[in-house]
């Protein structure tokens, strides 16, 4: 498995596959398309945030977008397929993203997590910092996760 930078022809592929992620915890399909929007990986992304993907034969098993601010970032997407979970690709995704992370002086990095996924994040070294709204359902609180790179 490799990980690297994203092509600009493979967002709509990246879309599908953070859609498949997100669908894999039993979400039904009103939640489903009421997420798509948020889900949808641009073009623009490439040049605004850290955009990488974990990669096998050509095939993609999982991606990171980091979204840097200053001297912290947000972990605005981190999916992995659901024919990938239980093979290791979100831990490394995640040390992937880690060393990125430091090498461009980022002191802390933000997730607002999906449920579902605030265990992973907790195995991998995030702490709960409190509760954030949804964007997709203003009524939702969500699980604000964070890293600290500085120790």
């Amino acid at each position: 498995m490799i990980i690297r930078a994203v092509r600009p022809e493979e967002t709509e592929a990246l879309s599908d596959l953070a859609f498949r992620s997100k669908a894999y915890w039993g979400y039904d399909e009103a939640f489903m398309e009421a997420c798509r929007k948020e889900l949808t990986i641009l073009p623009a992304h490439l040049s605004s945030c850290h955009l990488r993907a974990a990669e096998q034969d050509g095939v993609l098993l999982g991606f990171y977008r980091l979204s840097p601010r200053e001297h912290e970032a947000e972990l605005a997407d981190f999916f992995v397929d659901p024919a990938a979970i239980g093979r290791q690709v979100g831990k490394k995704l995640w040390l992937h993203m880690l060393e990125l992370a430091r090498a461009q002086q980022i002191a802390r990095v933000w997730i607002h997590s999906d449920p579902h996924a605030e265990g992973f994040y907790a195995k991998m070294g995030a702490v709960r910092a409190g509760d954030v709204r949804s964007t997709v359902f203003p009524d939702r609180e969500l699980p604000l996760m964070k890293i600290d790179l500085t120790g």
